[in-house]
Order: C-alpha cells, then structure tokens, then sequence
C-alpha cells in the first residue's frame, strides 16, 4: 500500500495531522477490537490492517502545530488608493514561473538511494500539501510547513527549493498587501536558501523591481 492507502484505512485524507490519526485510530479501535467482537474474525483482521496503517502514518503524518502556525489570514479589508490598487494586481496576477515538482526517488542523484520509504512517504505527503497551501494561498502555513520539512531533511535539495519557492510565493502577496519591508526580507531569504534556481531568480527580481516602485 502507499501512503494514501494508509490513511484511507483510517478513514482519513491524504495529509490529515498526526492528532487527526491518533484520534481516528482510537475511535475505530472501539469499534473493531478483539476484545469487544471476540467471535467476529472479519473485526479481528480489520483491527490488524487498522493497527498497521497508524504505525506507518505515526512516522509519517505532519504535527498539527506545523500547520496551524500563523494561518490567520492577512486582512485586505483596508481602503487603497487607485495606484496601489493597480500595483497590487499587477503583482498578484503575475503568472510565477516557479513551478513545485516532485521527482521520485530513481529520478533523482544516486546519492539519495539510501533514502527509506518512510521518508519518500513523509517527503510525498508534505509535497502534496504544499501545493494545496500554495493553491489556496494558505502562505504562512506553506511557509511553516516547508520549514518544519527543512528541518527534518537538511540536505534534500529539492525540500530547499520549495522552501525557496514559498518565501517568493508569501513575498509576492505581502507586497500586495504594502507589508514592503517584510516582503523583502523574505524576498532574501527565498534568494539564499536556493540560489541556483535562476527561475526563481527572474521572479525575485521582478518583485523587487515592484518594491522599488512602490516606494
């Protein structure tokens, strides 16, 4: 099974924390124990597939804390003037060239492997939830999440650029939300933690030529 087998199992979505998972795991054990069904061999094999999925999604499934750290939504309810109205859609709507990829384990440098299946897993999962922050402009979680990754896997290239790439991301839309001094720190940081991708670096460039403008 993959991982996404494993959380169907407990009768949870793809990327559901690991409080989620705990919490799941112990409702459906009431339900399937051998000790409450002691004659019903179909709840005996059920609790063992149960029992195996909450083992593998234990090394797997993010902290809520990642996720939920600064998700407040940045409040766009205050008055622009025509300028900066025109300048935050210029920025907002620029079509980022960046893109967030994820290669499997035989397409990348040998060196990776070593790399255990739990960790592809734990890598797949997070992936597929950055895209979904991203999608949604969920930028603080993006940004909390990548770096929690970042820290559990220090030497994954790839792990690197995505961290990049939702530093840029999370720029951009503070610049549209004049918060101009913190958007460029963050332009910064997306430039010194991947500062070979050259695509990012056109992107980079462009939103610092629209904080220039701004100021």
């Amino acid at each position: 099974m993959n991982i996404e087998d494993y959380y169907r199992k407990l009768e949870l979505n793809l990327g559901a924390s690991l409080e989620e998972v705990k919490a799941s795991y112990r409702r459906l054990v009431r339900m399937y124990h051998p000790d409450v069904n002691p004659k019903d061999k179909q709840a005996k094999d059920k609790f063992i597939v149960l029992t195996e999925a909450y083992k593998i999604l234990l090394k797997v499934a993010p902290p809520q804390t990642e996720l939920a750290y600064n998700s407040t939504p940045i409040s766009t309810t205050n008055k622009k003037s025509k300028s900066e109205t025109v300048s935050s859609h210029t920025v907002t709507q620029r079509e980022t060239k960046v893109r967030i990829t994820f290669k499997q384990e035989k397409e990348q440098d040998h060196n990776k492997s070593h790399t255990s299946e739990v960790e592809k897993q734990l890598k797949q999962n997070y992936y597929l939830q950055l895209k979904q922050l991203l999608k949604y402009k969920r930028y603080p979680r993006a940004v909390a999440l990548v770096e929690g990754l970042a820290q559990r896997m220090p030497q994954d290239w790839e792990v690197r650029q995505w961290q990049a790439i939702a530093y840029q991301r999370w720029a951009r839309h503070l610049i549209s939300e004049r918060k101009l001094e913190k958007a460029r720190n963050y332009l910064k940081k997306a430039l010194k933690t991947d500062p070979q991708n050259l695509a990012l670096w056109e992107e980079v460039e462009h939103d610092f030529r629209q904080l220039e403008k701004i100021y």
